[in-house]
Parts: structure tokens; sequence; C-alpha cells
């Protein structure tokens, strides 16, 4: 086998991609991802490529949403797949714990510390080794606004955390609520958790609470619920978000008939928007990135999906050599539906200037950290009814409630972190 990288241009300064000279004709490789429909065909395109320069077989298997289960199945059953992606860290860490997959090669670890920043190596390290490479990620640190709702108020895509609330209250005295809430279910209400905690406390803190190494009760969650009571107890949030699910707080800003001028929520608020069909995402369906508070340095919450090898096997090697690469991402990106974290892919590439907005704040952020709930143990950070989501619900309800909210949060942490 012979592999040699080469570089390849992209729009954020070039990086390594992966021509691959080696003939793998005659072998079988599985590779197994939650991707089904048009993400399935995107991503079957980008394996066609890589059979193009390998000669090698590639057969994909989507599991759908049961992907612990499938995978646990496949090991159970001694044929486990060659390549898995999934979404969620804490799979990965425990499939790194229990052998089951190997750590990237040098030759990989290389072609992905050419293309990606510290913070998702770092997320794909277990134990010091490095076992893999994030193909797709979600920005969840965006704010999408009415701009037709904004130019008649005047209101503007606001500096920082403070001037968000001067814009939300211009927004309001138009007539309009400054900013809707769905928070019938909890997983929107820690999503505004993460993105005001990254930025009061910054990533070491960040990591430290998510790993519970220090308590609910620690002064950098008093001060996130300090600033997240300044806007949920004033007259800027639209009534009766306790009672809203998600998608109805996007109509409310984006419908037929809006009420409210914003919604926070991830890159995903695009489709919703879409669906809808009543405003056009990149003309007055518009975005900024979530405000820095205190002088805090460009910062995302997010989430992706990350490729893991089950074998060192050289064809399988190649593999995540390729996906690593700038190549393998810049054949899905113009299709649509990819967000990279690769550094080095082409932004030029990307079929809309939202899309390409959201990818480059995505690579440019001094700091990342993956969705706090998603890290958790899933009784504190992702049952419904309970934990995180249900303590933040509480907290909406009656933001006033600073010292109980940290109290009862704790006492749930520290249930679910010991069981």
């Amino acid at each position: 086998m012979g592999l040699t990288l080469a570089g390849c241009s992209g729009g954020n300064g070039g990086g390594g991609g992966s021509d691959i000279e080696g003939d793998f004709s005659g072998e079988e490789l599985t590779v197994v991802a939650a991707w089904s429909g048009a993400e399935q065909e995107n991503f079957e395109a980008v394996l066609d490529e890589f059979e193009a320069q390998t000669g090698a077989t590639v057969r994909y298997t989507s599991f759908g949403d049961n992907g612990p289960t499938y995978i646990q199945g496949q090991l159970e059953g001694g044929d486990p797949p060659s390549v898995a992606i999934v979404g969620q860290p804490a799979l990965m860490q425990e499939l790194a714990t229990n052998g089951d997959i190997v750590p990237l090669s040098d030759e990989a670890l290389g072609v992905v510390e050419e293309n990606y920043s510290q913070d998702w190596i770092d997320l794909a390290t277990v134990d010091g080794e490095t076992y893999g490479v994030w193909f797709k990620a979600a920005n969840k640190s965006t704010v999408w606004y009415n701009a037709d709702i904004y130019d008649e108020a005047g209101a503007t895509e606001p500096e920082d955390w403070d001037d968000f609330l001067e814009q939300l209250q211009i927004v309001t005295d138009a007539g309009y609520a400054g900013i809707s809430v769905g928070a019938d279910v909890g997983w929107p209400l820690t999503d505004w958790f993460e993105n005001v905690y990254l930025r009061v406390a910054g990533g070491e803190k960040y990591d430290q609470l998510t790993n519970h190494e220090i308590p609910w009760t620690d002064p950098s969650v008093q001060e996130t619920l300090e600033v997240l009571a300044e806007l949920w107890g004033s007259d800027l949030v639209q009534s009766g978000g306790d009672q809203r699910d998600f998608p109805t707080s996007v109509t409310e800003v984006f419908g037929a008939e809006p009420n409210a001028g914003t919604v926070f929520e991830g890159d995903f608020v695009a489709g919703n928007i879409t669906a809808d069909g009543n405003s056009v995402v990149g003309e007055n369906a518009l975005f900024y990135d979530f405000p820095s508070i205190n002088g805090s340095e460009p910062s995302v919450v997010g989430g992706g999906d990350v490729a893991v090898a089950f074998s060192d096997d050289p064809a399988v090697d190649a593999l995540m050599q390729f996906l690593a690469s700038p190549e393998a991402a810049e054949i899905w990106v113009p299709n649509g539906g990819l967000t990279s974290p690769n550094q080095s892919v082409d932004t030029s590439l990307y079929p809309d200037d939202v899309s390409r907005q959201i990818a480059e704040a995505l690579t440019s952020a001094e700091t990342f950290r993956f969705d706090m709930s998603d890290l958790t143990p899933s009784a504190f950070g992702g049952t419904q009814g309970q934990g995180f989501w249900q303590e933040m619900i509480r907290f909406y309800q009656d933001p006033t409630d600073i010292q109980g909210t940290m109290e009862a949060l704790e006492a749930a942490a520290a249930s679910a972190y010991t069981d």
C-alpha cells in the first residue's frame, strides 16, 4: 500500500488533501451511520470517490436512530463494521475504552492535525489517543431573526449581549415580542444555558461542569443563571413559552403572521423555516452569531458525527485519511445539508450565503464545545421530565429562583453521575 498526501486548496487557507495511491481492489469495507434519504445519497457519493481512487468496494448501511444498539449487535455477532459514524462522543469513548475501535494511525492523525482545530481533535481523544475523524458538524450558536421586522423596527444585528437586549427592546417597542422561546420541553433551554455558560465561564470550566468536577452550585453557574434571568424575566420574551413547542417558536417569527422578531437555536432552524414556507432563508430569514458576553471570544456550542475505525486494516486506514481530507467533504458540501468542521474545506463551495456563514462561524470559533447535555449521563442531560431539562423549565417559569435552581441541578447531577 502506498498513500501520498497532497496539498489541496481551501477557502480557509488550504490544507491537507488525500490523493490515495494504492490498489485495494478486491477489498470490501463496510460503513454504518445514521444518514438516510438525501444525506445517504450525498455520503455515498463521497464513498464512490474513495472507491474510484482505491478500487475498494464500500458497502453503506443506515442504522437510523439505533446506532448504539446496532453497533453493539454487530460486535456481539463478531461482525463489526469497518467504520462507524456516530453522533455521541460518549459512545465513541465507550467503544474506545472497551477496545472495540482502534486509534488513528500516525498518517491519519497527521491529516486530522492539518485540517482540524485542537478542540475537535481533543473531542475525538480518549486517554491520550485520538480515535475519530469529525465529518459532519452542527452549529448551535445561531440567533435567527426576521429581517422584515428588524427593518420595520429599526433594529440591527447586535455587537454583544448588552446590545442584544437593546435590539430586542427596539423590536418590542415596535409592537412585536423581542424573542420567542419554545420551552414545553427542556432541550432548547439547555442550549441557552450552554451558550451563555461557555461565554461566561470559558471552555475549561465548561469541561469541568460537563464532567461534574465542579458542582452546579459553582459561582459560574450562578452568573450564567443571572444572565439568563435578566432576559427570561423581562418583557422582551414572548409570553407562554413554557406551553409552546420549539417549531411553533420558529413559526412565531417566520410564519404568515409573525408575532416576534427573533428566535434562538441551531443551524437546523433553517429547515424549520423552509418547511413553514412563509419566509425565505437568506432573504428575510437571517441569523447572527450568539452574542459575546463580557468580551468573550468567538465561541460555538455544537454537535457532530465522528468516524471511528474497528480495525487497523490498511484499506480502512486509507478511508479514515480520506474522510479527514477537505476533498471528501467538498463532494457533499455543494449539495447542501453538510456543515464541515474541517478548516481546509473551500467555503466558496457552500450552496448559499447562509450555509457558508454557518460553516465559517463554526470553523473560525476560537472555542468549540460539544452540546453539554449530550455529554452528560442521559438521566441528567437527556431525559424529558427530569434533570437538566426539567430544572431549566422550572427556572424559565421562575427566573428569580437562582439558588433553588442550582441546588436542584446539583442534586440531579449527583444522582445521575453516581448511578
